[in-house]
């Protein structure tokens, strides 16, 4: 069991598949627990895991088999931070849609970058947003 005085390193490299990594997203959120992060921090680290995760399996790898998707992640009693890399082809993170906006209301999917922004102290993309780096602060 963790200890308060602890941090936790956790590097994984992953299959470009949406089962590679819920086992992943519940070591996180049971080392955080462990922890003593409250229930309302876990549901946002949460959101946004799966968020990130799935956007690197499903957009940017596109479920190719030969693709991975690359983890390293750093826990502590007042930090999380976490930097997921896939191998696509990246995007311009600039263009993507505003799902707030009128125009966008109803349009499925758009989503994930805003609830990361909600939920997450920081949200930085960078390689084209082939990398995506969070980090929620207590």
């Amino acid at each position: 069991m963790t200890t308060p005085s602890q941090s936790v390193t956790l590097v994984r490299v992953l299959p470009s598949t949406l089962t590679a990594y819920p086992d992943l997203v519940q070591e996180i959120l049971t080392t955080l627990e462990n922890f003593g992060w409250g229930k309302e921090h876990l549901f946002g680290i949460h959101m946004a895991l799966e968020e990130s995760l799935s956007n690197a399996v499903r957009h940017g790898n596109k479920y190719d088999p030969h693709k991975q998707v690359y983890v390293d992640c750093e826990l502590s009693p007042n930090r999380f931070y976490i930097k997921i890399r896939d191998e696509g082809a990246g995007y311009d993170p600039c263009r993507v849609p505003d799902c707030c906006a009128d125009e966008n209301l109803e349009v499925p999917g758009g989503r994930g970058l805003a609830l990361m922004r909600a939920y997450m102290s920081k949200v930085e993309l960078s390689d084209h947003g082939r990398c995506v780096v969070m980090e929620k602060v207590l």
